[in-house]
């Protein structure tokens, strides 16, 4: 009898998944591969990749102590196939394999790739569901079908009930779905966040470490200061901290930005959970347990919860239902080339020199720095949703292509016309100022709408609803937004138009901005 090869993927580190529960310790074969193919598919930030091939290591090494019999591929091992397809060859002809069995992957390329792994290798190929997720794709699919539009805020009510998450007796705790009223405040200065959980990196990591630096020099991003978990121990860790240090204030401050302090309230834990260090369960579990003890208030507990069963569940089955048309939709037509200062941070412009900054450090970035600073100024200069898309697929560290594409193609950019968001996520220079003190340190001013030195933010929000009436005013979201418009003097939107188009101009030559 021969044995099962078993691949586990570098973002499925999870020891519960049935390929690995249904192993037969004496006889099955698991296989991890750092492959070329995957880690340069686009230029990964050098920190991400770090990241993941620690964590692959670290958890191959918990396998092997547990009696698996683990064929671990290193990205520089002179054998290295290059490619997870190659890998699997290599060992069906070295091996009597009677089949290959692998957890879905997240990403639909992946996916169309082993779906002709059968054919092409001559082995039964078994493709197993994801069951970290609470709801499955087909579950989706169901509640999707006959809709015109998708939104999270009713899939995630269909999650709350069926989970019974947050909810007494049939109706929602507290009595209201979610309490974001409670969680836009922008954050005094007299408060100071508990400082983030720090790794000292080990013998694994440090030999990673120098392995990106030698092979990924040219990748974008630091690798100093890595301190990040990369086992599962770490990984609760940072869970257990955020529980009792942050979540209490996570929720009235989860908006917020600092110039210079990029951790805040956060959570940090989507490096973990989007590569299966920790589950979104168990997650979740302890967030509504100290809602329960009094520890948390209930507004922190419920938007932190939405983020996980509501918007993480939704933007998965989003991708799945819309895919591959996803990758190429452009609303807008957008198509100007991202500006070098994506890559190096070097503008005036400080919220985005901030956040650009703490992306190059740390390969993370909170949300609001992600969609309302980066994703704003992203669209409003209608830069080209493919060179955008790949941007956030490699700069974070917790970005993969099912989280990442949903994101920036729907929320971030509306390239979607509407599939995802019900309005373009898009703010003049107020909305930094008010959620954050970026503008105190900026070379603009936000107070300066037009002329020299204004914020650019401002014009360029203008300009931007000026440019595309013919697809903005029908969006009943939009009608507040276009009466302030209508009662604009024809000066005053020409001045915008004309800064509009003078800075449009300068980004496209990557002029200093």
């Amino acid at each position: 009898m021969g044995c099962t090869l078993r691949l586990i993927l570098g973002d499925q580190l999870t020891a519960t998944l049935p390929v690995i529960t249904d192993a037969v310790k004496t006889r099955d074969i698991l296989l991890m591969a750092e492959v070329k193919e995957e880690a340069t598919f686009v230029k990964h930030h050098k920190k991400k990749i770090a990241f993941l091939f620690s964590a692959m290591r670290h958890f191959a090494e918990e396998l092997k102590d547990d009696g698996f019999k683990v064929n671990y591929r290193k990205y520089d091992d002179p054998d290295n196939q290059g490619s997870l397809l190659n890998e699997v060859k290599a060992l069906v002809s070295k091996h009597d394999v009677d089949n290959i069995v692998v957890t879905e992957p997240g990403e639909y390329r992946l996916l169309k790739s082993m779906q002709q792994w059968e054919s092409q290798l001559g082995v039964p190929v078994d493709l197993l569901p994801d069951e970290r997720f609470y709801a499955s794709k087909a579950r989706f699919a169901e509640w999707a079908e006959g809709r015109k539009t998708l939104r999270m805020e009713f899939w995630y009510r269909e999650m709350r009930k069926e989970t019974g998450i947050l909810m007494e007796n049939g109706v929602p705790a507290g009595g209201d779905w979610n309490y974001d009223a409670k969680n836009r405040e922008s954050m005094p200065a007299s408060v100071t966040p508990p400082p983030p959980v720090k790794f000292e990196p080990d013998e694994i990591t440090r030999d990673v470490i120098s392995l990106v630096e030698k092979e990924f020099g040219d990748h974008f991003g630091e690798l100093d200061d890595f301190h990040y978990a990369t086992d599962r121990a770490g990984a609760l860790e940072v869970l257990n901290r955020f529980i009792d240090e942050r979540l209490p204030d996570f929720g009235r401050y989860q908006d917020a930005m600092r110039h210079n302090m990029p951790w805040l309230f956060h959570s940090h834990l989507s490096f973990y959970i989007n590569c299966g260090l920790l589950s979104p369960r168990e997650v979740v579990q302890q967030a509504e347990a100290a809602w329960h003890a009094g520890e948390a208030p209930l507004n922190s507990v419920e938007g932190f919860i939405r983020q996980i069963i509501g918007w993480r569940e939704f933007v998965r089955g989003f991708y799945w239902h819309y895919m591959p048309g996803l990758q190429t939709d452009n609303y807008f037509n957008a198509k100007r080339t991202l500006p070098d200062f994506f890559w190096d941070g070097y503008t005036n412009m400080n919220c985005l020199r901030q956040c650009i900054t703490d992306t190059k450090k740390h390969a993370y970035a909170h949300h609001i720095q992600r969609l309302m600073v980066l994703g704003n100024f992203s669209l409003l200069c209608e830069l080209s949703p493919a060179e955008v898309q790949e941007w956030y697929l490699l700069v974070y560290a917790d970005a993969y292509e099912w989280v990442e594409l949903p994101n920036v193609s729907g929320m971030i950019l509306f390239a979607d016309g509407g599939n995802l968001a019900s309005k373009p996520y898009v703010a003049s220079g107020s909305y930094i100022n008010k959620m954050s003190d970026y503008c105190k340190h900026c070379g603009y001013s936000v107070s300066k709408k037009t002329g020299e030195g204004a914020c650019p933010f401002n014009y360029l929000y203008w300009r931007f609803l000026d440019a595309h009436q013919d697809k903005l005013r029908k969006n009943p979201r939009m009608a507040f937004v276009y009466k302030s418009y209508d009662r604009m003097a024809e000066e005053k939107i020409a001045a915008m138009r004309e800064d509009g188009q003078r800075f449009l101009t300068k980004l496209s030559k990557n002029e200093e901005v």
